[in-house]
């Protein structure tokens, strides 16, 4: 039986490896995007707000694989949903550079959103009903590493091959062979699933409240913008910060690529050691102060007044704004109730998934009939009014729903990457 233990043991940790490997992955794209878009845009003889048609289209692939992942991996297994969505996504980003017209990337975006949808929410399935939720905070950070990758390979891309194409048949080809790696560890996968029905996966749906009691809740309106604010500024500044700093500040390319690099590099290191501090603080000081943070990080990169100052506001507002996602759906039960909590965490994350579609594409709007300099002051005007909503919310709470602050601390269970 010690020889059968251990290659069970050897399994599960080879899956949590894949999973990491896979979140990795999923951050990629994202990091590509942004640094790759002045190139694109030249390419295609494109408006500078072009950028939000991708973006809608990726959002829309996302949505409907997430909404369905359920009966996805009823259908295919976890392992099979992520060897599906990984192949996806590959064969969508080489598509990227093969495609003669912009409205056939655009269509492609489709295919890349939802692979990434189908990644996210599966690997998320998995972990939450197999392993405990220490690991899913590590699997989130991960995330960060893939996103801090991305503007690396796509900076590398154009200043040795001119080709804003070669960082995504890179990213493209890597999708590729973890999708055939997870194809092969398919017999791994089902032997570390837990049976349909699990306790742990059953935690956040046990709840019969209506949809339409839940959104009668001030507070869950509250709730959900600030998840749609939040996760606009953080997808904004990733996607306009190097066009801001090359085509308006005159910084040169490869140092605007590691700027950028610099923000997701900040976020995913806030995001480990929010793993390490959060039960010490407490969620509630925990978000204002990570707000307070970007503020000062947008003000400065407002400011402008030497070129250090934009690297150090994009590290600060990446540093600052990392805890804040998982903090805020830990913090859903104090906000809205425990009745409503599990209706609003879906709401929420919908929420945040339409607004990095939409924020984004409306800065980049906004800055092309204006100047790119709006930039840091949107981002500025965004994270004061999630701080406003934040302290509007601990208003609404109800006194039932007061809790001590190393349960307001408990660690996130969900979130869309």
């Amino acid at each position: 039986m010690k020889p059968l233990s251990q290659s069970k043991y050897g399994s599960r940790i080879g899956l949590v490896i894949l999973a990491f490997i896979a979140f990795i992955a999923l951050g990629m794209p994202d990091g590509l995007l942004g640094v790759g878009w002045p190139s694109i845009r030249a390419g295609f003889s494109l408006p500078l707000d072009a950028l939000g048609m991708l973006l809608i289209t990726g959002t829309t692939g996302y949505l409907i694989s997430s909404f369905f992942n359920g009966k996805l991996i009823a259908r295919l297994g976890v392992g099979g949903l992520l060897a599906a969505s990984c192949a996806l996504t590959g064969l969508a980003l080489l598509g990227y550079t093969l495609v003669p017209a912009w409205w056939m990337m655009v269509l492609l975006g489709v295919a890349t959103g939802l692979g990434a949808g189908g990644i996210d929410a599966g690997l998320n399935t998995y972990v939450a009903a197999n392993f405990g939720e220490g690991l899913m905070q590590w699997l989130h950070a991960s995330y960060g590493i893939g996103i801090t990758l991305g503007p690396v390979i796509m900076t590398t891309a154009l200043a040795s091959f001119s080709s804003w194409r070669m960082g995504y048949v890179v990213v493209g080809a890597a999708q590729l062979v973890l999708g055939t790696t997870f194809l092969l560890s398919l017999p791994m996968w089902k032997r570390g699933e837990k049976p349909a029905g699990a306790q742990d996966a059953k935690k956040l749906t046990d709840y019969k409240t209506s949809y339409l009691e839940t959104i009668r809740r001030p507070a869950v309106w509250v709730s959900m913008a600030m998840f749609f604010l939040y996760t606009g500024a953080e997808i904004a500044l990733g996607a306009w910060a190097y066009t801001l700093l090359t085509e308006s500040r005159g910084v040169l390319p490869q140092a605007a690529g590691l700027v950028t690099g610099s923000y997701w590099a900040a976020f995913t290191i806030g995001r480990f050691l929010a793993g390490l501090y959060t039960r010490r603080v407490g969620v509630h000081t925990l978000v204002q102060a990570s707000l307070l943070g970007a503020l000062l990080g947008s003000a400065l990169l407002w400011a402008n007044a030497f070129p250090a100052l934009s690297l150090i506001g994009v590290a600060l507002i990446g540093f600052s704004i990392a805890p804040i996602f998982p903090a805020l759906v830990s913090g859903t039960r104090q906000r809205v109730g425990s009745r409503y909590a599990a209706n609003t965490i879906g709401m929420q994350i919908a929420g945040a998934g339409l607004s990095g579609a939409i924020i984004p594409g409306l800065i980049g709007a906004l800055a092309r009939r204006t100047t790119l300099e709006v930039i840091p002051v949107c981002l500025f005007a965004l994270f004061a009014a999630i701080l406003g909503l934040y302290l509007l919310s601990q208003r609404l709470k109800a006194p039932s729903e007061q809790v001590a602050p190393a349960e307001q601390a408990a660690p996130e269970e969900q979130r869309v990457s």
